[in-house]
């Protein structure tokens, strides 16, 4: 058969790492259909009859399935444990390869992209700014409470759908987290600092301290935008990872818990 003419590959997608209980269909890179349903952090009740829904409505059999991207996490300790479970269940049951995702990457992701599209008058009151050319640095946030987040640092452009990793997926202390995104940029060359800050995900609970940054670096211009896991996101990073061949083994895939740097810790214990 012609390639051009071959079908292309149906990949499931699955992210229970926040409160949200996030599932796709990617067609290679391509949503076909989303559910990101509020279930109040109790997914394992609900994560099987979702996938179930989101094939059925969609007319898709497990035979469609060629790959299973998974959001491995950080995040809720018993969320991740779900998603990651669930997907290496079904990927052994169905013969398929699995890929391991980084949740707060799809975060990041997603937030950078409901950024960019935010057409709200708000921001600028003469209509939305081009940001397409615009390269921003992308924090992705998960409360994990007593001033602690599951957190990132990316570097994206508008113009791109792709993230480059500048720091390692961790918990850590907000205001710890701050100076050292201060940090980065003070040793910088005014050329090379970013057009803006984003914060993404829980922002809310940290908006005081997230704040002190613009007062902190005052030439570069801080965001913060609440925003929640979308399927379609962990899609496209799975799929790039299936496409490419990346896949995890299933008997040795675990969930991202990640740990509290011995330093920050010890300033909890205070």
């Amino acid at each position: 058969m012609n390639e051009e003419h071959q079908p292309r590959q149906r990949f499931l997608v699955l992210d229970t790492s926040t409160a949200v209980l996030a599932a796709a269909v990617m067609s290679e890179e391509t949503l076909v259909a989303e559910s990101n349903t509020r279930a109040d952090r109790n997914h394992a009740v609900h994560v099987v009859q979702a996938l179930k829904d989101l094939m059925e409505n969609n007319q898709i059999t497990k035979e469609d399935i060629a790959g299973i991207a998974v959001g491995i996490g950080p995040g809720s300790y018993t969320g991740v444990r779900i998603a990651v479970t669930a997907a290496k269940t079904l990927a052994w049951a169905w013969g398929v390869p699995v890929a391991a995702v980084s949740s707060l990457a799809a975060l990041a992701l997603g937030g950078l992209g409901a950024y960019l599209n935010d057409t709200s008058l708000a921001e600028n009151p003469h209509g939305s700014p081009d940001k397409s050319g615009s390269r921003y640095w992308v924090v992705p946030l998960m409360d994990a409470r007593r001033g602690q987040a599951y957190t990132a640092l990316f570097e994206g452009e508008g113009a791109s759908s792709e993230l480059h990793r500048m720091e390692p997926d961790a918990i850590r202390l907000v205001d710890s987290w701050v100076d050292a995104i201060a940090s980065l940029l003070s040793e910088l060359p005014s050329s090379d600092a970013p057009d803006g800050i984003l914060f993404v995900g829980d922002v809310e609970p940290h908006r005081q301290t997230l704040e002190k940054l613009q007062m902190m670096q005052p030439e570069v211009q801080i965001h913060l935008r609440s925003y929640e896991m979308e399927g379609h996101y962990v899609g496209k990073i799975g799929a790039a990872k299936l496409l490419q061949g990346e896949q995890e083994d299933i008997h040795t895939l675990l969930p991202n818990y990640t740990q509290l740097a011995e330093a920050e810790a010890n300033l909890l214990r205070k």
